[in-house]
């Protein structure tokens, strides 16, 4: 069983969170060769001050 899991800034809507686990679950099992049933999504999300890159935090940006 795929389970995929994405690390995002907190902000996405419900919606978006939808359709990104719609078309990649679709194209994880067709890639894979496996069921759709069986791929899981987690969406981990994180707030901005608990995030870095290049050295900055995402919340000083």
């Amino acid at each position: 069983m795929p389970i995929i899991r994405v690390e995002l800034l907190k902000g996405r809507t419900i919606e978006q969170k939808r359709e990104f686990a719609d078309v990649v679950t679709r194209e994880a099992a067709r890639i894979l060769r496996c069921s759709p049933e069986v791929v899981d999504i987690v969406f981990h999300e994180v707030e901005r001050h608990d995030w870095s890159s290049n050295g900055r935090l995402y919340s000083d940006k």
